[in-house]
């Protein structure tokens, strides 16, 4: 399913550039963006400059950041030859489930009855590409056992609940899809266009 580029990019690159990452403008590979990213979970106070706030809108952008932190890895990074990575992840910097995310956008949400840590969003008419609907990913929100974070309002069989813009979704979490194989605490975010109506279920 294709990323919608300009979407992600009006979401996480300019709200870096907003927040003074001066670190991620240079076209940073991913092994660089890594080094940064354990810097901040190391110490983020430390590096506050390097925060973006949730709720918060970078001049004139359709969306809102969905959390608190630090943007580290970009659409598009490459972690294996054949793995770019597709969306943005945002790391907060505190332990699983406490850094709250929220809905960047009016739409309607889903969550799938086997979803342990997402949720998504459609929206009917994308603000970038009007007419065209998209679809919003919000994931890595349970413990590293599978314990969902995801606000108790959105449980599992949760199907088309209207959402507005700043809605309470959960918490960051660690939760990499297999229980006792944590990632680092953060926020996993993409856009993604429509299939005929339809989504593909590849989130954890």
């Amino acid at each position: 399913m294709k990323r919608l580029l300009l979407g992600v990019l009006s979401l996480g690159v300019i709200a870096a550039l907003v927040a003074g990452v001066t670190a991620l403008r240079g076209g940073f590979d991913s092994s660089k963006r890594s080094l940064l990213v354990r810097r901040w979970i190391l110490n983020p106070a430390a590096h506050a400059e390097w925060a973006v706030k949730a709720n918060s809108r970078c001049a004139d952008a359709p969306f809102q950041i969905p959390s608190d932190g630090f943007i580290g890895y970009l659409w598009g990074d490459t972690f294996q030859s054949s793995h770019p990575h597709q969306g943005i992840d945002l790391f907060s910097g505190t332990q699983a489930g406490v850094t709250p995310v929220y809905a960047v956008y009016d739409g309607y949400l889903t969550r799938m009855n086997d979803w342990k840590s997402t949720v998504v969003i459609r929206i009917p008419s994308d603000p970038l590409h009007p007419g065209r609907q998209i679809w919003t990913y919000y994931t890595h929100m349970a413990f590293a056992d599978g314990s969902s974070t995801i606000s108790p309002d959105f449980p599992p069989g949760t199907s088309e609940v209207v959402v507005k813009a700043g809605t309470l979704l959960g918490t960051q979490g660690n939760y990499s899809g297999r229980a006792g194989n944590p990632v680092g605490v953060h926020l996993h975010f993409s856009i993604v266009s429509d299939e005929n109506g339809r989504i593909t279920n590849e989130t954890l």
